[in-house]
């Protein structure tokens, strides 16, 4: 005889029931299997009927595939293996030290499932979730540039922008741009190189040519941003260890209504002259205390290239400070 039974609906009205409930309830029969109480579907609703604590852990276990599914447009079998085992383990969800690396996808490509494969990552993605001005401060490798751009891509998919416009500066490490063949956006395309590269890998080409050639989304060098107010869009501005202060300033006065940003760089990389201040160090100061602005500070342990990467990184932190 079953203890405290309980019956309870999960509505699922405006959902793609096949995606969500999968083929032949696939993904519920997932879920049921790792409990005693009896899953259902039925119209409009998911019911779940058995002891209610288990009901709960299932009811619990849906909710979050439901936010799951409305973020990425489907579900994967790990991500249901994830939640069921946070949920069972009674582990909350998005707690870095406690998800041990499996937390869900921001988005899918045809290859493989984008999300933060650190506690640093994750923390980063939590930040861009509550706050519309993000600064993501740290080494190479640590998936700085990759994770904002996955995350603007996202909220386009998501219709909570309309719009991506991706930026660098085009500061050179002891190079000039004068002695580059070409007009001003050919010299600077070795620049934004790595935007479109990211983006290549996470929309399909056909796709991603339309945007562009609409300019739903935007990649440019960041003199292009003067004079500009960027209504409901996702800026992000790369290598912003080479902006000056000034150019720091111009850049985050261009947000407008309904906009997101996230500023990227690594501060022991900075191309500048030597007279000339970094607006990434200096904005750390200026907008510390200001509401909806704030900063992550990824390190060596985010790493997510070749394992040497990490290494190279802790040798050379060592080497500047004896």
């Amino acid at each position: 005889m079953q203890n405290n039974p309980d019956e309870r609906r999960i509505e699922i009205a405006g959902l793609d029931y096949i995606g969500f409930l999968g083929a032949n309830d696939q993904n519920i029969k997932k879920v049921a299997a790792n409990f005693e109480c009896t899953i259902s579907a039925r119209g409009h609703y998911i019911i779940l009927k058995g002891e209610k604590a288990e009901v709960d852990q299932v009811e619990k276990v849906f909710t979050e595939l439901i936010l799951l599914f409305n973020r990425n447009d489907s579900l994967q079998p790990e991500d249901i293996d994830v939640v069921v085992s946070v949920v069972k383990q009674d582990m909350p969800f998005k707690q870095p030290a406690e998800r041990n690396g499996d937390w869900p996808a921001i988005i899918y490509t045809k290859d493989t499932a984008i999300k933060p494969k650190t506690g640093g990552q994750l923390d980063y993605v939590q930040k861009v979730d509550n706050n519309d001005l993000v600064f993501a401060i740290g080494p190479a490798g640590t998936g700085k540039t990759y994770l904002a751009v996955a995350l603007a891509v996202a909220h386009l998919r998501d219709k909570f922008i309309s719009k991506i416009v991706l930026t660098r500066p085009a500061v050179e490490a002891g190079e000039s741009l004068g002695y580059l063949p070409g007009d001003i956006l050919e010299k600077v395309d070795p620049y934004l190189r790595p935007l479109y590269d990211a983006l290549d890998d996470m929309i399909p080409q056909e796709k991603l040519q339309k945007y562009i050639q609409t300019r739903i989304i935007e990649v440019a060098p960041l003199a292009y941003m003067r004079g500009r107010t960027l209504n409901n869009a996702f800026l992000i501005l790369d290598e912003a260890q080479n902006t000056t202060p000034g150019q720091m300033k111009m850049l985050l006065t261009r947000l407008g209504i309904n906009s997101k940003a996230i500023v990227t760089g690594d501060i022991t990389q900075i191309d500048l002259g030597r007279n000339l201040e970094s607006g990434l160090i200096q904005v750390q100061s200026v907008l510390k205390d200001v509401p909806g602005v704030d900063f992550v500070y990824l390190n060596d342990q985010d790493v997510v290239r070749h394992r040497l990467v990490r290494e190279i990184i802790k040798a050379y932190d060592s080497y500047n400070h004896e």
